[in-house]
Parts: C-alpha cells; sequence; structure tokens
C-alpha cells in the first residue's frame, strides 16, 4: 500500500477539525492517511502547508481570510510545480462553489455528509492523481464546462452576502429550522436569525418562501 497519504484539514470550526481527524484515524487506522497538522484560516493553512508538506489539503470552501481559493492561489503562486493536491470538503454542495473551487485549482469536491471510509478513500485516490467528486457535484462541473451554468450572474448577486450569510441562506432556502441551522454551522440561534434578516434585505425578499424560489432559480439548493 506504500507510505500513508500526509493530510492537513484546513477547517475555521475546531469540532469539526477534531471530529474529521478521529474519523480518518479509526476508519484508516492510520495506515492510509496520515493527519500531519490542522488550520483554521487562510493564512495558518498557507502557513500549515509550507511546515508540513502534505501531500492531500482537504480544504473547506468558506474560511476568515478569504476562503478556500485564496488558500491555492498562494500556494499555488509560492509553490509552483510542488504544492499538494486540494480536495475540498464542505457543507455547501451550491453550484458556484464547486466550480469556482474546482476553477481554483482543487482535485476534487465533497460534502460533509461522507462517511469515513469514503474520505479516506477520495484523499487515497486524489493523492493518486485521480479527480473526485461526490455524484450529484460530477454534473454541476460537466453543466458549468459544457456552458449551461451561467456562474457570473449567480456571483453577482450573492457578491452581496458575505460568506456566513451565504450558508445560513443555502440552509435556510433547504428547509432547514433555525435551531437545525445553528447547531450545523456552531453558532447561536439568534446570530442565525440576524443573518437571515440581513440576507432578505440585501437579496430584497420578504419571506423565506421566496428565499427558497430565488435560490432554486439559480440553482443553488
Amino acid at each position: 500500500m506504500g507510505d500513508p497519504v500526509k493530510v492537513l484539514v484546513v477547517d475555521d470550526h475546531a469540532m469539526f477539525r477534531v471530529g474529521v481527524k478521529a474519523e480518518l484515524q479509526s476508519a484508516a487506522a492510520g495506515a492510509v492517511v496520515d493527519v500531519v497538522a490542522e488550520a483554521a484560516d487562510v493564512d495558518e493553512a498557507v502557513a500549515r502547508i509550507a511546515e508540513t508538506a502534505p501531500d492531500v489539503v482537504l480544504l473547506d470552501v468558506h474560511l476568515p481570510g478569504g476562503g478556500g481559493v485564496e488558500v491555492m492561489r498562494r500556494v499555488h503562486a509560492a509553490m509552483p510545480g510542488g504544492a499538494p493536491r486540494f480536495l475540498a470538503l464542505s457543507v455547501s454542495d451550491a453550484a458556484e462553489d464547486v466550480i469556482g473551487t474546482i476553477r481554483g485549482g482543487a482535485r476534487g469536491y465533497v460534502t460533509k455528509t461522507i462517511t469515513g471510509p469514503e474520505l479516506v478513500d477520495a484523499i487515497r485516490r486524489v493523492a493518486d492523481g485521480d479527480a473526485v467528486f461526490s455524484p450529484r457535484l460530477a454534473g454541476f462541473v460537466l453543466d458549468a464546462f459544457a456552458g449551461s451554468i451561467q456562474v457570473a450572474a449567480v456571483d453577482e448577486d450573492l457578491d452581496r452576502l458575505t460568506e456566513r450569510e451565504r450558508e445560513v441562506m443555502r440552509l435556510i432556502a433547504r428547509g432547514y429550522a433555525y435551531k437545525e441551522v445553528a447547531k450545523e454551522l456552531f453558532i447561536s440561534t439568534k446570530t442565525v436569525e440576524t443573518h437571515m434578516s440581513s440576507v432578505l434585505r440585501k437579496l430584497q425578499l420578504s419571506s423565506r418562501h421566496e428565499l427558497t424560489k430565488w435560490a432554486s432559480d439559480r440553482r443553488l439548493l
């Protein structure tokens, strides 16, 4: 099987990083992957990559300091030809996140519903040079490069929202209750309510129903 794949886990939620590390260690028993470091934001991720030289970086899309795409941009600029491979692991399965991350340099994109053994397999495949996607997400990539998804138009609308507002917007539009969104994003219910009010105001919408239709029309669900 060869040496374990060295993995860096990048996510701004400490509890999630701990959970991923435990899941990988349990599923792989240390023989297939080795989590060598963690990072919580863009600057820390870039520094840890330089320090630990991982084979694969498990990268969240939305991070303080510029997001996963900014991590890849800075690493590829600093390490041309020697950068690790990037596998996005995100709660978001929105088309513009998937496409933007792949265009930014990721070799794959999987959602946080993935199981431990599936994630170990995805990491190993990316390390070997394969491109790996959760099944539904592969269609987004094919559609985008075939020209049937107008990513620029979607981005123009979403530019009004902060990264956290985008996360709240997608979950609410999918039918999550405020308490469920709070649990998913590790924030308070009151904070969810504040973000939701801001989302509706910025998008000039008046209700949750209108938000769901808005998101559905833009293939964000």
